[in-house]
């Protein structure tokens, strides 16, 4: 295989192509969070229920990392992404002609399981196509497609808002992703790694930098799509914004991410990875408490300001990960890792916002998931592989 030492030409349109799967893989989450309101309506649901669904795709999407993480190099990266997009597909076609929402949350479970497979298998292609002095460039562009998912996608459905039913988008999305799948399986080669699965666990488990890198992805994704996923909820629903009006302040606020994602990019090979975690992590955390402001116009602000910082933390994040653990370790360290992450950051801790939402408010519950990733900030300057 040949491995890229730059990114031009050839490998600068390989990258696109995985970003633009990784666009949509990520955007099954991040399109719930702009329609949740109409969901909320026309089930005639409380805050905590609607915020259940992220629990049900968080909980799929972490069973899911778990085991493609220890499982996809002996299957195949390239077959368990293909699979992934396969299930992913199915469900986007039966998702509209549901009518309860019981079996809305047991398809949000089913695509959480089918999108989980992804970034275990993704990052290590990564690292087998391209050299690594570009790691941090490849990775952090192709993780840029998070960000820009976060900011387009509450404009993509309102766009689609004005022509479709909600229901009816995810036709789209599954028309994408049966494109994707043909052309992914003719451009990309497949990679195996024979290894002893059960060793590398061990090791992995017994292993404080995955617990430690574990604890801080957790409140970096309940601080990043965690608060994403409630905060169409906190505008129209506490400070009583038009939902057209709340989703341009919502998308608008996620731009700065899409910047600070790709600087990201050309920083992490030149600066302390583990000073750059701390630093993003503990003002994310000062931001995240300043969402519990009432003032619109100082809300914009700190939303901005929020998204911002945290679009520089999980490219940092991913790099650090596969700088921490060796070629056997990587996928399996990424999917535990990201696993913690989605289960608590994206499942557990949206709900208990929304919980906070029903019975004291949603600013209450900002304000104190900010003062955790404070306090979490901390944990950086445990993590003695990174310099």
């Amino acid at each position: 295989m040949e491995r890229y030492g730059n990114i031009k030409g050839k490998a600068f349109f390989l990258l696109m192509f995985l970003w633009f799967i990784w666009f949509m893989n990520f955007s099954v989450r991040t399109v719930f969070a702009p329609i949740m309101p109409l969901i909320e309506d026309e089930f005639l649901i409380s805050h905590a229920k609607a915020s259940s669904l992220y629990v049900f795709t968080s909980l799929g999407y972490g069973i899911s990392l778990f085991f493609s993480g220890m499982l996809s190099g002996l299957f195949g990266y390239k077959r368990s992404i293909i699979a992934s997009l396969l299930v992913s597909a199915a469900v986007f076609f039966i998702l509209p002609s549901i009518k309860a929402f019981s079996l809305v949350s047991l398809s949000t479970f089913v695509l959480g399981l089918s999108t989980g497979v992804y970034l275990p298998s993704i990052i290590p292609l990564i690292t087998e196509y391209y050299n690594e002095k570009v790691w941090g460039r490849a990775i952090a562009i192709h993780d840029t497609a998070a960000s820009i998912s976060i900011f387009s996608i509450p404009f993509i459905a309102l766009f689609f808002l004005r022509f479709l039913q909600w229901r009816q988008i995810f036709y789209v999305f599954g028309i994408v992703f049966i494109i994707s799948i043909v052309v992914f399986a003719i451009t990309i080669q497949e990679i195996k790694i024979q290894t002893k699965t059960g060793n590398i666990l061990g090791d992995l488990v017994k292993s404080k930098t995955l617990w430690l890198m574990g604890a801080i992805w957790i409140f970096a994704a309940g601080a990043n799509l965690g608060v994403y996923f409630i905060i169409p909820l906190y505008l129209t629903k506490e400070l009583s914004l038009d939902i057209g009006y709340a989703n341009k302040i919502f998308g608008i606020s996620r731009l700065g991410g899409v910047f600070v994602a790709i600087m990201s990019g050309f920083i992490i090979d030149r600066f302390s990875l583990k000073k750059t975690m701390f630093f993003v992590v503990s003002v994310a955390g000062v931001f995240t408490m300043l969402l519990a402001c009432k003032d619109i116009r100082f809300l914009e602000v700190f939303l901005f300001l929020q998204a911002s910082v945290m679009g520089g933390f999980f490219p940092v994040g991913l790099v650090s990960i596969s700088r921490a653990f060796n070629r056997e370790q990587r996928g399996m360290a990424t999917g535990l890792i990201v696993t913690l992450g989605v289960i608590f950051g994206l499942g557990i801790i949206p709900y208990f916002l929304g919980l906070s939402g029903d019975l004291v408010s949603f600013r209450l519950g900002m304000f104190v998931l900010g003062v955790l990733m404070v306090l979490v900030s901390g944990l950086t300057f445990f993590l003695k592989e990174l310099k």
